[in-house]
C-alpha cells in the first residue's frame, strides 16, 4: 500500500512540474496582446492601448510613435467618443527571431448611438522579443476598402 501511494504521489509531482512549465506559444501571445490592445482603445485607456508597445515602436513609417497613439486614444476619450474595435483573424508568422502579425480591423468612433466615422483597415504587425513579453515595434496600415 505504501509503495502503491509512493508512485501515485510521484506520479502527481510529475503531472503538476508538467503543468507548471508549460508556457503559451509565442503566436499566442502575440495574439493576446492584440486583443489587450483592442480592449484598451475600447476602454479609453491610452496606457493599456500601449502596453504592448515597444519603446521606440514606429507607425506608418513616422505617422504615430508610442506617444502619440496613446493621446489619441486619450483625446476620443476625453470628447466622449466611444472608440469601437472589431478585430478579424488574427495571421502570425514567425520570422526569424521576429514575429509578424497581419489582420483586419474596423474601427469606428462616435458619441451617439451610429458612429461618426467608420473605416476598414488591413494591418501589418512586427514583434520583436523583450525579456519574456513580445513588444510591437513596427505597424502599418492601409484602408480596407
Amino acid at each position: 500500500m505504501q509503495r502503491r501511494t509512493a508512485l501515485v504521489t510521484l506520479l502527481l509531482i510529475a503531472l503538476m512540474g508538467l503543468v507548471g512549465c508549460h508556457r503559451t506559444p509565442d503566436d499566442e501571445q502575440v495574439r493576446k496582446a492584440i486583443a489587450a490592445a483592442a480592449q484598451g482603445a475600447e476602454a479609453g485607456s491610452g496606457s493599456d492601448t500601449v502596453a504592448a508597445l515597444a519603446d521606440d515602436f514606429d507607425g506608418n513609417t513616422g505617422e504615430f510613435n508610442r506617444q502619440a497613439v496613446a493621446n489619441l486614444v486619450r483625446v476620443f476619450a476625453l470628447r466622449g467618443q466611444k472608440v469601437h474595435v472589431l478585430l478579424g483573424p488574427v495571421s502570425v508568422d514567425k520570422r526569424g527571431e521576429r514575429q509578424v502579425a497581419t489582420f483586419t480591423v474596423t474601427l469606428a468612433a462616435g458619441s451617439g448611438v451610429l458612429p461618426d466615422n467608420a473605416g476598414a483597415y488591413q494591418v501589418e504587425t512586427g514583434w520583436r522579443k523583450d525579456g519574456s513579453e513580445w513588444r510591437c515595434f513596427t505597424a502599418t496600415w492601409k484602408r480596407a476598402l
